[in-house]
């Protein structure tokens, strides 16, 4: 690459990576610490509705694999992660990118969990994995069988965004991430524990995570580009995003939910409680709104025609590079 292709890359890079944080970021850095103010083809159930015994509480004695964290559970999880990423898939909703995402690290998680020490605690983190997935399977059954009062704002923009096609293929990553990751993340946490039983913060477990969240995010970029939509891989434009940006604002928000989690778990009243809960729901919201505002279509100069044109003729393409867990199938897991 010429030093003038060189320098033209890096600006486009920047002016992406500033206009996505200035709409996305910054809401959720304000968040950091603790915060400011104390249609598929099966019925649209959460799994989390038919699992006896369900709860987000680790119980190691429970008779629910997922409640016990039993290696058993991550089948589970990834049967019901796959069945939504394969119905999206085929019917090209602007979904499918975002639950094929999660369905990736899923499978990336099963790899990790079977490297000697890399978790200190496995059946706490296949517990907490089934956790925050069964929070984006409510969310999105909740919304496709009209339940809105009991889907979360930051999940009802994005999801909304995708049925009427008014974002980017970036831009639907972004917002399912944004909804997961801001509003759902530090529920999670607080639900299920930050500390062990002997007393240890579980931060480390949680930080180990994003070894491997680095090495998927170019896959995962290569496969969304090849079977969704071909302008997600564009780093060097507004509509694209590059690895290390991706990355980068993964991890952010990432150490974000876990401050929040500790101020939910450490607020003194129900009160108190309750206004951390409501901060995050509204940085999540806002992080939404950032997002729409910056990969949102423009009419008259762009649209999803080519991307839905795209999808309808590549959906079924195989991924065209390997994750740390090998080759991934274009259906199933």
């Amino acid at each position: 690459m010429s030093k003038h292709m060189l320098e033209k890359s890096m600006h486009r890079t920047t002016r992406w990576i500033g206009t996505v944080l200035t709409g996305a970021l910054v809401a959720a850095l304000a968040a950091t610490g603790p915060p400011a103010s104390a249609g598929t083809t099966q019925p649209n159930v959460p799994w989390s509705a038919y699992l006896s015994g369900w709860t987000d509480q680790y119980i190691p004695t429970s008779d629910n694999d997922c409640v016990a964290g039993r290696d058993k559970c991550l089948k589970a999880t990834l049967r019901e992660l796959a069945r939504v990423a394969d119905d999206t898939a085929t019917s090209c909703s602007h979904n499918a990118i975002f639950a094929r995402a999660y369905l990736r690290m899923t499978q990336t998680y099963g790899w990790s969990r079977a490297i000697p020490g890399y978790y200190a605690d496995v059946p706490f983190a296949n517990h907490q994995d089934a956790v925050f997935a069964k929070y984006f399977t409510d969310s999105y059954y909740n919304y496709q069988s009209g339940n809105r009062a009991a889907v979360p704002e930051a999940w009802q923009i994005a999801l909304d965004a995708s049925r009427d096609e008014r974002v980017t293929g970036t831009g639907s990553l972004l917002l399912g991430m944004n909804a997961h990751i801001n509003r759902d993340l530090p529920f999670v946490l607080a639900a299920v524990g930050l500390v062990a039983p002997d007393g240890s913060s579980r931060k480390p477990d949680y930080d180990a995570v994003e070894r491997w969240l680095y090495t998927a995010t170019e896959p995962l970029i290569a496969e969304f580009a090849a079977r969704f939509d071909p302008t997600v891989d564009d780093g060097d434009d507004p509509y694209g995003i590059s690895n290390l940006a991706l990355f980068q604002l993964v991890s952010q928000w990432r150490e974000t939910a876990w401050r929040n989690a500790e101020a939910l778990v450490s607020a003194p009243t129900a009160d108190a409680r309750a206004q951390v809960a409501a901060s995050i729901e509204a940085a999540a919201t806002q992080a939404a709104k950032g997002i729409l505002a910056t990969q949102s279509y423009v009419p008259g100069l762009s649209s999803p025609v080519a991307r839905d044109r795209f999808c309808r003729a590549h959906y079924a393409d195989a991924p065209p590079e390997a994750y740390d867990f090998g080759w991934a199938k274009p259906f199933g897991y």
